[in-house]
């Protein structure tokens, strides 16, 4: 399970690029908060610096940026360095903001900021606990040195300590969502080894015996020729008895590993919609449990699904899409859930005969089922409908809810 961009984690924290597209956006976002050190290089572009502290400022800048973006950016990418250069480079981080803001002036002060979030990004919390109020408390040691020390601890020191911890929180965040995905990815292989044992151990129990019986009666039957035709011909007999019973127990092993479920594709047609940008309006009745609804149903009303969606997908150029499951009582007195599928789109042919092969499939697999397939206009006048019935048994259910926009 590989997550992708999303807008819940624009900067894909935690997730290493496979993209050039999100490679840059790992490069904006380490970039961006450049926009902090706008007062020393406006310092720097003022030109009432003398030349030795300007180059001083210039190299300085530089090589503090330049360090911060590699630390960052290689942190960020699950390149990182290794554990004595990261350790270097923000010792390096440390003494550049210290040498600059104690020299150039308190705009340089920012600088620690940077530094705090290179600790908090790099290091264990454990370091980190004591190195950002370590850092803070540098700040305003330096800070000192200037006027109107309050100022600048409300400009520089306050942010400083609260960006630190905020990036160690953060850091927490994404170790724990990468331990989280870790969890999720080991549970749904231990439930796939699970099916594959189930189906390993069911097949190893319906196979066995009767391939066994099909050995013993081949070799009885091949020790009684020629001499014994008629009890040989006997043991073929059961021999193709006991094969077609074995083929017919492998089916239905094999049935519920194929059969279509409508929560699957519910889920599925959510995705496929949204992919093309058709609204789509979802009955939540779909996703409630139906009783008296039998697993060949449920697989003939979620082929149904299929089909319809991806109908709309290809052929509609619909805007919007409405999904509906209703329970309908018919003149036989049986009752019937009903799934509907309507959109705004071009709707059926002309002439009639607007059934493709897929809706032809559709049809017979529905009939199976007891069920019957309907198709034709939509309500509204613009559109085509779908609606596919089969029959259910127990109790009528009390409503089937509302919409929810998908």
């Amino acid at each position: 399970m590989k997550p992708a961009e999303t807008e819940t984690n624009p900067a894909l924290m935690g997730v290493a690029p496979r993209t050039r597209r999100q490679m840059l956006t790992k490069v904006v976002w380490v970039v961006i908060w450049f926009l902090y050190l706008a007062g020393p290089i406006g310092q720097l572009l003022d030109g009432t610096m003398s030349p030795a502290h300007e180059a001083l400022g210039w190299s300085g800048l530089l090589t503090f940026v330049g360090v911060y973006f590699v630390l960052l950016f290689r942190h960020m990418i699950h390149r990182g360095l290794p554990g004595a250069a990261i350790r270097a480079a923000v010792v390096l981080l440390a003494a550049l903001a210290g040498l600059l803001a104690s020299v150039l002036g308190a705009n340089w002060l920012v600088l620690f900021t940077f530094v705090c979030v290179a600790v908090a990004v790099t290091q264990p919390i454990r370091t980190a606990r004591w190195a950002i109020p370590a850092l803070t408390a540098a700040l305003v040691l330096i800070g000192l040195r200037y006027e109107d020390i309050r100022v600048y601890l409300f400009a520089y020191a306050l942010p400083c300590l609260l960006s630190g911890f905020a990036m160690v929180g953060v850091q927490h965040l994404i170790r724990t969502t990468k331990e989280l995905r870790e969890a999720r990815e080991e549970v749904a292989r231990l439930a796939a080894d699970e099916e594959r044992l189930r189906l390993a151990r069911d097949l190893h129990d319906l196979l066995g015996h009767s391939l066994s019986l099909i050995t013993l009666k081949s070799e009885l039957a091949g020790r009684m020729l020629p001499d014994k035709p008629e009890d040989a011909a006997r043991q073929v007999a059961d021999i193709e008895r006991v094969g077609r019973q074995a083929l017919v127990d492998v089916r239905e092993a094999v049935t519920g590993y194929r059969r279509p479920r409508l929560a699957v594709e519910l889920a599925g047609a959510r995705a496929a919609l949204r992919t093309v940008s058709i609204t789509a309006d979802i009955d939540a009745a779909l996703e409630r449990e139906h009783q008296g609804l039998a697993a060949d149903e449920e697989g003939a009303l979620a082929w149904a699904l299929r089909e319809a969606v991806t109908n709309v997908v290809r052929h509609s150029g619909a805007d919007r899409c409405e999904v509906l499951l209703t329970e309908e009582w018919e003149a036989d007195e049986r009752r019937y859930l009903c799934l509907s599928v309507i959109d705004d789109g071009t709707g059926p042919p002309r002439g009639g005969g607007h059934d493709g092969n897929g809706l032809s499939g559709l049809r017979e697999r529905l009939a199976q089922a007891g069920g019957r397939l309907e198709t034709g206009a939509a309500p509204r006048g613009r559109g085509f409908a779908l609606r596919a019935y089969v029959p259910i048994g127990g109790r009528p259910a009390t409503g089937t809810g509302g919409t929810a926009a998908a």
